[in-house]
């Protein structure tokens, strides 16, 4: 997802605004899992349903690892954001949600979201978020 159009925006977003970008990495996560004989998780309404700690360690370590790749994008390309990924850890429990509800988590705290997709998930994004109006869809 990231891609010459993408850096350029976020360039342009930092130079006015502080930015946080949630990392997601389902399909690395299904080859992960595929490669150690899990079974992929079914996707549930808000997110990957993992059955034991050893998935959500797992799945984690993807997630974390694809931070690091976009933290060192960003770096080469002298972008300043803050980079998380979508899992919560609440009291020592591994709690891996969707990008899209982690956004949601976010809400009331931040003034403007953006949510960034592809152009053929864009009508779809768009209809999802409708009605949060402090929540941009940017399709590249």
């Amino acid at each position: 997802m990231i891609n010459e159009k993408v850096l350029l925006w976020l360039k342009k977003l930092t130079k006015n605004y502080s930015v946080v970008i949630c990392v997601g990495g389902s399909s690395q996560i299904n080859e992960a899992f595929g490669k150690v004989g899990f079974p992929i998780s079914k996707f549930g309404p808000l997110g990957r349903e993992l059955e034991n700690l050893k998935e959500k360690q797992l799945a984690k370590d993807v997630l974390e690892k694809n931070k690091t790749k976009i933290q060192s994008l960003l770096k080469k390309f002298e972008i300043k954001a803050k980079i998380v990924i979508p899992v919560l850890n609440i009291s020592g429990v591994l709690c891996h949600l969707n990008a899209d509800q982690f956004v949601l988590s976010a809400y009331l705290g931040f003034d403007d979201l953006y949510v960034i997709t592809t152009k053929e998930r864009f009508a779809e994004k768009k209809k999802k978020f409708a009605s949060y109006p402090k929540i941009q869809v940017v399709g590249f």
